[in-house]
């Protein structure tokens, strides 16, 4: 990454492991503020591991992250998460799951104001009239619709992404890959977003850039600038040939690092 961008968020020299095996080694990551990183790779890479470290939810064996320029250590609501299972309360009505993230953000806020904070942002991601309903109410789709509001309502400068849409079918996930870009570009400043997946296509249509780990143990073997304007339509992206080339890039280093890994065995 370019020295004259300023780094929003660092994770130098990190490593992690459970029970005596490594899962991430020599883990180095400079983020842009206010720029959009796609975390890539196989399954067993710790690419949500990786988030989970940056959000705080885990502290490494070497290294560290800084977010902000301050050590990373324990959760924080600077760093709003959003996570595949939508992570809502059960008990609550849809507003006050997004009231309940507002007011943790912000301590003191009346709890009327909350409410009409969280009603405002389920309005942004489209969900004008669920305010009042349980999340048992809602499809997949408008529950994680619920979940980005709730993350964007905090207003953090990071956002934390861990396949939030890998759970929904095509159509839907088509439509919240749009909102996302949609509502990310419209805040002034953009937070910072890391987004974690495993699909090539999805890396490609949202981030500024990504990142590829390898697996056993994760580490980064390849990082791609994405170089298309936006906005982006799929059908202009899917005709480019620069889309194509570079899609084929992250195939060949992640087939570069599997047969390392198995020759290796």
């Amino acid at each position: 990454m370019s020295g004259a961008t300023t780094a929003a968020l660092r994770v130098e020299r990190l490593r992690f492991g459970y029970g005596g095996t490594t899962v991430l080694d020599g883990i180095d990551l400079a983020v842009a503020e206010g720029s959009f990183l796609a975390l890539l790779g196989p399954s067993g890479s710790g690419k949500s591991t990786l988030l989970r470290l940056i959000a705080g939810l885990e502290s490494p064996e070497r290294g560290r992250v800084l977010a902000g320029n301050r050590p990373v250590a324990g959760p924080g609501v600077e760093r709003a998460e959003v996570f595949q299972n939508y992570a809502l309360f059960p008990w609550m009505r849809v507003v006050d799951n997004v009231a309940e993230g507002v007011r943790k953000a912000r301590p003191g806020i009346a709890r009327t104001a909350a409410r009409a904070r969280a009603a405002d942002y389920l309005e942004r991601v489209g969900l004008p009239g669920v305010a009042e309903s349980y999340p048992f109410e809602l499809s997949g789709g408008m529950q994680q619709r619920a979940a980005i509001a709730r993350a964007l309502a905090l207003e953090s400068p990071f956002l934390l992404m861990d396949e939030p849409f890998g759970a929904l079918d095509p159509v839907n996930r088509a439509r919240l890959q749009d909102l996302l870009v949609e509502l990310w570009q419209g805040r002034a400043p953009r937070p910072t977003v890391v987004f974690v997946t495993h699909d090539v296509d999805e890396a490609l249509l949202l981030a500024d850039r990504v990142a590829v780990l390898g697996a056993s143990p994760g580490r980064v073997i390849a990082d791609f600038a994405v170089p298309f304007e936006r906005p982006r339509s799929r059908a202009a992206l899917f005709g480019d040939h620069r889309f194509h080339a570079l899609r084929e890039s992250i195939a060949e280093a992640l087939d570069a690092d599997t047969l390392a890994r198995l020759a290796a065995a």
